[in-house]
């Protein structure tokens, strides 16, 4: 199985890309999972429809290529991160080639506060509904992180973390299979 990671935010020090990281390092037998970058897209404009550059078909490729995203992202100003919804539209045109159509996918959050992703994960669950992706329901999962969740290396030093991303993970394999089952 092979699932693909997309990191809402750019930023090197972002604490959803260590949170991406701690997946693919958790990630069970038999399951491949890297990160799709979007940090080459330009801003989209329906300008590119007749001929998409590289970056963009790269990009929608990558999606394609995957059996399952996993979507772990900040929230910026109540929604999702500008470039996110940037790179989600490029995945979705041109019109007749949405590249979630149909895709499992998951959604994760991580903030220093209790529940700082809930409102991006209601914003990113209602464009998922429009490209026809397929999202998990359950578990949802807005992760409080703290400087002490990480080890220096990047691997996960909160036990209870830890169980939280393992069972997760756990829920998204469940979820691909069971949409591989209904469509098979």
């Amino acid at each position: 199985m092979r699932i693909g990671i997309i990191v809402g935010s750019q930023s090197s020090t972002s604490i959803n890309r260590q949170v991406a990281k701690a997946l693919i390092g958790l990630a069970p037998e038999g399951v491949e999972m890297a990160e799709i970058a979007w940090n080459e897209l330009p801003i989209y404009t329906p300008d590119y429809d007749a001929d998409y550059p590289a970056a963009g078909r790269e990009w929608k490729s990558a999606i394609e290529a995957s059996d399952a995203i996993i979507i772990v992202s900040p929230e910026y100003s109540r929604s999702i991160p500008g470039g996110l919804k940037n790179a989600l539209d490029w995945a979705a045109r041109p019109w007749g080639t949405n590249s979630f159509n149909g895709k499992p996918v998951a959604i994760l959050g991580a903030s220093g506060g209790a529940i700082g992703t809930a409102a991006m994960q209601q914003h990113l669950r209602a464009i998922l509904g429009h490209f026809n992706a397929i999202t998990m329901g359950q578990p949802e999962t807005f992760l409080q992180i703290t400087p002490s969740s990480f080890g220096a290396n990047g691997e996960v030093a909160d036990e209870a973390l830890g169980t939280i991303l393992e069972g997760y993970l756990a829920a998204v394999v469940a979820h691909v299979e069971r949409f591989a089952q209904v469509n098979a």
